[in-house]
């Protein structure tokens, strides 16, 4: 399911899907970053694993993060980065909102 619902969220194998929720979730990170959609964030996260169809095998599953993959893994990261917690809008949070059909923290 957690494929799916990247898919459906607009992460395809051929592609962000126009008009999407990756479509925006892209334009709002290319303008945070100044113009550029950064290696390792949230949406070139979700491309890859939508293109490949590999979220649930990468640790990103409909019923939560699996310890030993490399969604904990960059979870991790992520959360040492940042003081001990994962933040809002972050990679780990947004993918793995995603992945469970949500909206990735985004109206």
């Amino acid at each position: 399911m957690a494929d799916q619902n990247v898919r459906n969220a607009g992460f395809t194998p051929s592609g962000i899907t126009a008009g999407s929720l990756a479509s925006s979730l892209m334009s709002q990170e290319a303008r945070a970053s100044g113009g550029g959609v950064p290696s390792g964030g949230p949406t070139s996260t979700l491309q890859e694993l939508g293109a490949r169809g590999t979220t649930h095998s990468s640790g990103y599953t409909s019923s939560g993060i699996w310890g030993g993959s490399r969604a904990s893994d960059t979870m991790s990261k992520e959360a040492v980065s940042h003081g001990g917690g994962v933040p809002r809008g972050g990679t780990t949070s947004t993918v793995q909102s995603i992945s469970m059909g949500g909206k990735g923290g985004r109206r």
